[in-house]
């Protein structure tokens, strides 16, 4: 039997995380979500728990207190999340903040599509769920 994924989303917008969390359980149900309302958050809840490892860390850019380039390079850091897959996640498609978040460790950007059917395919390519 195959472990269930675990992906964390840091992610200021209450609508965004609900709608997030509905496409990733359209396409698994068994994929374990848990979120951070933003990078401090985000950073504290890594932070304080090692055995806390999630197979996908999303990250929205726009945030209070800690934006989603300043999150990056922090948990870049943090060993335990070495083999933790990072996916910026948000609505900015500028190719110059792509570009600076790949340079900093970045996976993956998905630019947050305008419809659900479109948020679930790219969440199936990018936990390679067919």
């Amino acid at each position: 039997m195959n472990k269930a994924r675990i992906c964390f989303l840091i992610e200021d917008d209450l609508d965004d995380q609900e709608l997030f969390e509905l496409a990733l359980h359209g396409i698994d149900d068994s994929i374990h979500l848990s979120f951070a309302n933003d990078g401090v958050e985000g950073l504290q809840k890594l932070q304080a728990n090692m055995s806390f490892i999630p197979d996908f860390i999303f990250i929205d850019i726009n945030m209070p207190k800690m934006n989603g380039i300043q999150c990056l390079p922090e948990i870049k850091k943090l060993e335990h999340l070495r083999n933790s897959k990072i996916v910026m996640y948000s609505t900015t498609s500028n190719e110059t903040i792509i570009k600076t978040t790949r340079q900093l460790g970045a996976d993956e950007f998905l630019v947050k599509p305008y419809k659900m059917s479109l948020l679930i395919d790219n969440l199936k390519r990018i936990l390679e769920i067919k």
